[in-house]
């Protein structure tokens, strides 16, 4: 069991102004239109938390957001749960990416040495840095996307534990990567990697879920990527629309007890953002 102590990657006001981009609307025209103060939004924008109930409510309302997650996330107490029933190790490699951290993956049989890594980190230095000791050998390596905190270190990875097969959406532009389409799997080192296209942070994105392959009813692991984490979604840089079909897509599809492991912020399960995420009504 895991109670994750990591911070999340958004607060209220990033929530807010990556809801304002998918409803098309500016600070002023949510002013209007859900009866609050443009001052006060502006403040929630720049991390300044002036807002009542009411107004939480109202903001919600007009920008499609779940008003619990709202209200948690604007008192500082997101909901995260506990992190339990994985049938293997899971170790996150977070390394610093901005004023933020990026988060790599890997999982590996308990007490064994080789494992699978899930992104490449911001940084070969970093990565090392926080890299399990334990782990000596790679059977393959998964990119959710081809952004530079998210690749940062796979040339040194494959120049250090190669040859290793590495695989990324297709049409991402990783270099000696294979391509993997919606329901693409691949079985390796014991677990079965299957590939879920979602675009919407990005044209090429896929997150991953994860399961042993001899355990076919064990609690799954779905590798997010910048789909969605806890508290929040990765920006829409490609396409809003596809960002909220697909991310409505998975928390249909998959278990309550499904464990999350997004590219930024703390774990979470799927449970739990059905329940609270604020882009999930």
């Amino acid at each position: 069991m895991v109670i994750e102590h990591a911070p999340l990657e958004d607060e209220l006001g990033d929530v807010l102004e990556k809801a304002m981009r998918h409803a098309g609307l500016n600070e002023q025209s949510l002013a209007t239109l859900a009866h609050v103060e443009l001052g006060k939004i502006r403040d929630a924008i720049d991390y300044r938390y002036d807002l009542t109930t009411g107004e939480l409510n109202q903001l919600g309302r007009v920008l499609a957001l779940n008003e619990v997650g709202l209200q948690a996330l604007a008192a500082g107490r997101y909901p995260l749960p506990e992190i339990a029933g994985l049938p293997f190790c899971l170790y996150p490699l977070r390394t610093t990416h901005g004023i933020g951290v990026a988060n790599a993956y890997i999982v590996a049989d308990c007490g064994k040495s080789s494992g699978v890594l899930f992104d490449a980190g911001s940084d070969p230095v970093m990565l090392r840095r926080v890299w399990p000791a334990i782990i000596k050998r790679l059977d393959g390596v998964f990119i959710t996307h081809a952004e530079t905190e998210h690749t940062g270190g796979l040339a040194e990875i494959v120049k250090q534990f190669g040859p290793v097969p590495v695989f990324c959406p297709l049409n991402a532009k990783v270099p000696g990567a294979a391509a993997l389409d919606e329901g693409s799997r691949i079985a390796l080192g014991g677990f079965e990697i299957t590939a879920l296209a979602t675009p919407g942070h990005a044209e090429a994105h896929n997150c991953y879920e994860v399961r042993v392959a001899k355990l076919p009813m064990a609690t799954p692991l779905l590798v997010s990527g910048d789909l969605f984490f806890a508290g929040s979604v990765g920006g829409a840089y490609f396409c809003s629309n596809q960002l909220r079909k697909h991310l409505a897509r998975l928390l249909a599809a998959l278990p309550d007890e499904t464990v999350v492991a997004p590219g930024h912020g703390p774990l979470t399960t799927i449970k739990n953002e059905r329940t609270f995420n604020p882009f999930v009504l």
